[in-house]
């Protein structure tokens, strides 16, 4: 029989949960899926992406919508500390409602967008904006969806390369897994490629999946009403998911929230009461380290929150860089929200049956950007 994070297939339909758990469950194949197709296609990746780097003072944007945005925000920083290359992450709702205050004319610039199905009405309107505002425009289109519109815009565009990843990553639930890791961990290989940090973390995310369900499911039972969820560098942009994914799944009821371990003194750490829980995910850099530490150790200290957990490196991951340790991270953070929703007796699937939120956003109007 059938089992994904140790429910059974009956169990799962009944609670309507299949498909998140079995998208959470498939990310580690779906990894490796993934670096061998940017394998298969790094001849046309590199052809197309050498001659825009060429070009003087080139700017790279990372660019998506709701998780889509996170994918960027947890890799700038890694690929500003590792490449030479200008790296910012800005969401498309950003680009969408003020483009100028974002988009300079004068600056060649690479737009890599984010989007599980592409037909989310942002990110089409964020690429024919970038298209009108800046003279010199390039679009690397990273997406699950062949047939949605921004990978079929692609097509006939020389300004632009289209790179699909594996099939099952289209995820068919409402909350974005594998299609978050997939598209992240694509970015990885094609500019800070990475063979020996992939397996390991493949590995270890797998030994998770078959010898941690239990304590996270422990822990999705204890009695919060708030989570904030911390971590620094490029782990702020995993944080911020994690935290989406809590809010998501849960449908609203379980407040949470993000911060990187130093800013959270600054005001945000009054949301800490007794119904409070806080997952601090742990920088596997020595210097960041030591503020996760000293965080950590005074919230143990003041006794305030429901409860403090760290998430730290194994002796196998402690070489990792915090952008690879963070994929570990948020399927911890993942299954965790599915264990949350499922003991609210909530559909994991669709969370928010009522339909304010959907899978595909609704309800946007865009409107044309004039000279005026």
């Amino acid at each position: 029989m059938t089992q994904f994070l140790s429910l059974d297939d009956a169990t799962l339909q009944q609670h309507n949960a299949y498909w998140t758990a079995k998208e959470i469950t498939q990310q580690p194949q779906s990894w490796r899926n993934t670096a061998a197709i940017v394998d298969k296609h790094s001849a046309g990746i590199h052809d197309f992406l050498t001659p825009i780097f060429a070009l003087s003072g080139a700017q790279v944007v990372l660019t998506g919508a709701g998780t889509s945005a996170y994918v960027g925000e947890s890799l700038a920083p890694h690929l500003r500390a590792k490449t030479s290359l200008d790296v910012r992450a800005i969401s498309t709702t950003d680009i969408v409602s003020n483009p100028l205050a974002y988009l300079q004319a004068d600056t060649p610039t690479l737009v890599i967008s984010y989007a599980r199905s592409g037909n989310s009405p942002e990110s089409v309107a964020a690429v024919q904006l970038a298209d009108q505002v800046l003279e010199n425009c390039f679009h690397l289109i990273i997406t699950c969806n062949e047939n949605g519109q921004l990978a079929q815009q692609a097509k006939d565009r020389e300004n632009s390369y289209c790179l699909l990843m594996p099939q099952e990553t289209l995820d068919e639930s409402f909350a974005m897994t594998s299609s978050f890791t997939s598209m992240l961990l694509a970015t990885l290989c094609i500019f800070t490629p990475d063979a020996q940090q992939l397996e390991c973390l493949a590995q270890d995310t797998e030994l998770l999946l078959e010898q941690q369900l239990e304590e996270i499911r422990a822990l999705a039972a204890s009695d919060m009403e708030r989570i904030v969820f911390l971590g620094a560098g490029s782990l702020v942009g995993y944080a911020k998911e994690a935290a989406l994914k809590c809010l998501e799944l849960t449908n609203g009821a379980v407040v949470s929230y993000f911060e990187s371990p130093l800013g959270f003194r600054h005001g945000p750490k009054t949301i800490i009461n007794s119904k409070t829980a806080i997952i601090l995910m742990a920088s596997n850099d020595g210097y960041s380290r030591r503020y996760d530490a000293d965080l950590y150790q005074e919230l143990l200290n003041e006794q305030q929150c429901l409860l403090v957990k760290r998430l730290s490196t194994s002796a196998h991951r402690a070489g990792l860089d915090d952008v690879w340790q963070g994929l570990y991270y948020i399927v911890y953070c993942q299954v965790f929200a599915f264990y949350k929703s499922i003991s609210l007796g909530l559909t994991p699937d669709n969370p928010c049956p009522t339909g304010e939120v959907n899978r595909v956003v609704k309800g946007v109007t865009i409107y044309p950007l004039t000279s005026s």
